[in-house]
């Protein structure tokens, strides 16, 4: 398959992320089954795993970063996607190749067809095709180490896969746990001690489990698996400082004191959760190399998280109006995204652009951000799991907040550009997807997904052509 092709079959599958339907499993027997066929790609190097509700992917990325600063050859995988499938693989800090994608792909897509008759009632999801074609593409590129995002949950997601049975895994493993909040609660539970449970079911015998600041309720579901496992439980909270020294527009610049060492750095990202990130990626990475052997110095950490470039997270696209997107999708999530543009932009009033998906906290997130919304702006996006102009329109009136509604996603990005002027400023908020969404027509992106359904020239060819 090529690139295309091999996109067009991975459409075929259920897929959680575009249709909002969950395929139920008592276990990852499957998943275990199809890379052992594959020659198990997921060992074979020293893994960080990530879990959690927020800050996952941003500690991701960012302890990614810090191993390729330390001279390690770095593979890391992420979702969702932005715009294109292959920026969930990735390798020294780039998206694979669309060749690399399709041969990795084509890989899975053999060995599935093989193994699915063993599982009898059971089917195979786009995630786990996703999940085993990073792996393969991770052991031909020779990767020294990997990270790996938990997609959802934990306990029961297709990366839970590094060990045997109840053994250890073979290779240095450690398990970060991120930010706890509710989401996926149809899913995952209704409580936050029910949703780290979940989160936490990477913890493996003998494991180190690196802890993110997180409510008490969850602090206990994760000290609780760890205990039940033998792991090693290191508390961000309460073995590291964090000082801040400044913030801005570009970043932050931020002193951290950890059991092991001491580090000033500059972080690219803005938001003092991402401060959290840092921290819990930082101690992540010191752990896991302290297992493999591998030296990290201050410096590796310092350039390694300068390196950093993580989009649609409180990123700025445009200063004249200033042009803001975030994936903030809850309450929480949204109450940093207020803070963050009060502390480092200095705002206090903005256009708000808001779209996100139909089974998310559009009430909790209509409360963050209607003390800051001069106005807010919805409009339908293509998406199937997008939560309707209405929905959203009658969360942020609820608050006594203007709302104006458009035909079509252009049409109010376009308004709420003209409304801005070059003085004021724009903040596009919700789903990650929407974040994408709003970027694809901001920057002239062509998605994966608009590019098949306009039969336009494939991935390759463009690169090609460039």
């Amino acid at each position: 398959m090529d690139y295309d092709a091999s996109l067009r079959w991975l459409l075929t599958l259920p897929d959680f992320e575009r249709t909002g339907q969950f395929s139920a499993r008592p276990d990852v027997a499957p998943m275990r089954a199809l890379l052992a066929v594959l020659g198990d790609p997921q060992r074979g190097r020293p893994t960080l795993h990530v879990a959690g509700s927020k800050g996952k992917g941003s500690t991701a990325v960012m302890a990614e970063a810090i191993l390729r600063a330390a001279g390690l050859r770095t593979v890391c995988y992420i979702s969702p996607h932005l715009h294109r499938f292959n920026e969930r693989v990735r390798i020294d800090g780039a998206s694979i190749a669309p060749e690399g994608f399709a041969a990795a792909m084509t890989a899975a897509r053999e060995a599935m067809a093989g193994v699915a008759p063993r599982f009898p009632g059971r089917e195979f999801v786009a995630f786990d095709a996703l999940t085993a074609a990073a792996f393969v593409a991770f052991r031909d590129a020779g990767a020294g180490a990997q990270v790996v995002e938990v997609g959802l949950g934990g306990l029961l997601d297709s990366t839970n896969v590094f060990h045997r049975d109840d053994a250890a895994p073979d290779e240095p493993h450690v398990a970060a746990i991120t930010s706890i909040s509710l989401e996926h609660t149809a899913v995952l539970g209704s409580t936050a001690g029910a949703i780290a449970a979940q989160k936490a079911g990477i913890i493996v015998r003998g494991d180190v489990v690196v802890v993110a600041p997180m409510r008490e309720s969850a602090l206990d579901a994760v000290r609780g698996r760890a205990a039940a496992q033998g792991a090693r439980a290191v508390e961000v909270a309460q073995a590291c400082q964090m000082t801040r020294t400044s913030a801005g527009a570009e970043g932050q610049d931020f002193r951290l004191k950890t059991p092991r060492a001491t580090y000033t750095a500059h972080l690219p990202l803005i938001g003092r959760h991402q401060l959290d990130n840092a921290a819990t990626a930082v101690v992540a990475c010191e752990e896991l190399c302290a297992q493999a052997g591998i030296a990290l110095t201050p410096a590796h950490v310092r350039a390694g998280l300068a390196d950093v470039v993580w989009p649609g997270r409180l990123e700025v696209l445009r200063r004249r109006p200033l042009v803001v997107v975030d994936g903030a999708h809850n309450g929480d999530s949204a109450k940093r995204l207020a803070a963050a543009l009060r502390e480092h932009l200095g705002l206090s009033h903005a256009l708000f652009l808001a779209g996100t998906l139909a089974d998310k906290d559009i009430a909790g997130m209509a409360e963050a951000v209607a003390p800051m919304a001069a106005q807010v702006l919805v409009a339908p996006w293509p998406n199937r799991r997008a939560a309707g102009p209405d929905a959203i329109a009658g969360a942020f009136r609820a608050h006594d907040v203007p709302v104006a509604v458009f035909g079509s996603l252009p049409a109010a990005c376009d308004a709420a550009l003209a409304e801005a002027g070059t003085r004021g400023a724009v903040v596009a908020f919700g789903a990650i997807a929407f974040a994408g969404a709003v970027r694809e027509y901001l920057l002239g992106i062509q998605s994966d997904m608009i590019r098949l359904q306009s039969g336009a020239a494939p991935a390759g060819q463009e690169a090609r052509e460039e």
